[in-house]
């Protein structure tokens, strides 16, 4: 019985362990972790408006303590308390000091409401106000005005279109790191450092065609170039089809065709000549060497040689053909030279 006893508590043990452990097992450490994301499909872009309001709106010392820097008691940029009833999040730990807020419903009266580029965004980029940022704060002092945060996450309600009710989704349900959203903060907005970013985050954006489609939002801009459309340039240069050659082979491998082509062109190599007319299918009593002496060109006379051609025919283009007295037999037995045009 003993032993039996010992089993079952280390059952309950380990059973307790588990429950412990928070279902949100993805981390968003920089913004290299947020090109993961399928913004657009999966997820909502309106959480990276939501996102980077949120990591400019907070404050973080040099500890990298997270203060709130608003009353969401008060329902302030449309948020409230969260009560975890799904297990989404860790359960909290005893006592009344730490408490789940979510931030960010579109649709709640505030007197405190969100900016107009996350509260009313372009077309591209309406959520339908199912992204939310939630976060677990702790209150040291009760005189305290604003209240510590120790966790924060980014999430979404399912879609209408899933009829999975009201809950938030724990497969698009991401933790936050202090590290991320001070790199957010870099993109605050009315800062004029485009090209700094862009360098620092290793972008290929135009800064002109940014500033001139996002105005006063040109780093809100940038950001979203970097994390959704770079992304999707980036994968598309992948897909490209691999040359394993090195690129000096290539280059050597080109010249040498073209050397080629340039010695034979294609229509006139051997191959393309019909075989019958084909150099080697020359009769051998033909070929040059089977030619007699006597008619050989050296064997020409001597008066009939070109260095006899008259000084004033020479060198000037033409070819002497003698036709002598071929033509008529009662013409003159004197020479008759012609003139042909090369």
């Amino acid at each position: 019985m003993r032993m039996l006893g010992g089993v079952t508590w280390c059952c309950v043990a380990l059973l307790l362990a588990l429950t412990s452990v928070s279902a949100v097992q993805k981390t968003l450490k920089s913004i290299n972790g947020l090109k993961k994301i399928n913004f657009g499909q999966s997820v909502p872009k309106h959480s990276l408006l939501l996102l980077h309001w949120f990591a400019n709106e907070i404050d973080i010392d040099n500890n990298d303590i997270i203060q709130l820097t608003f009353d969401p008691n008060s329902g302030d940029y449309g948020s409230h308390h969260y009560g975890n009833f799904e297990d989404l999040l860790n359960p909290l730990p005893r006592g009344n000091q730490y408490q789940y807020l979510t931030i960010g419903n579109l649709h709640q009266g505030t007197s405190n409401p969100l900016p107009v580029y996350v509260a009313h965004p372009v077309r591209d980029y309406d959520g339908q106000n199912r992204d939310r940022i939630i976060v677990r704060v702790r209150e040291q002092n009760q005189r305290r005005a604003y209240q510590t945060i120790d966790e924060v996450y980014i999430t979404q309600h399912y879609d209408t279109s899933e009829n999975q009710g009201t809950p938030y989704d724990p497969d698009y349900t991401y933790s936050i790191t202090t590290n991320l959203l001070r790199q957010i903060r870099e993109f605050a907005v009315g800062q004029n450092q485009l090209s700094h970013l862009r360098n620092r985050f290793g972008s290929s954006a135009d800064d002109v065609q940014i500033r001139n489609a996002w105005g006063p939002l040109a780093c809100l801009g940038l950001l979203l170039y970097i994390v959704i459309q770079e992304k999707h340039s980036s994968k598309q240069q992948n897909n490209r089809p691999k040359i394993y050659n090195k690129p000096e082979d290539n280059m050597r491998a080109e010249s040498d065709h073209t050397k080629q082509n340039r010695r034979n062109p294609s229509d006139e190599r051997e191959h393309n000549v019909p075989r019958n007319e084909r150099v080697h299918n020359v009769p051998r009593n033909e070929r040059e060497h089977n030619v007699p002496r006597n008619e050989r060109e050296y064997n020409v006379p001597r008066n009939e040689r070109e260095h006899n051609v008259p000084r004033n025919v020479q060198n000037q283009g033409y070819v002497v053909v003698n036709v002598g007295d071929y033509e008529d037999h009662e013409a003159s037995r004197r020479p008759v030279y012609m003139e042909l045009y090369v």
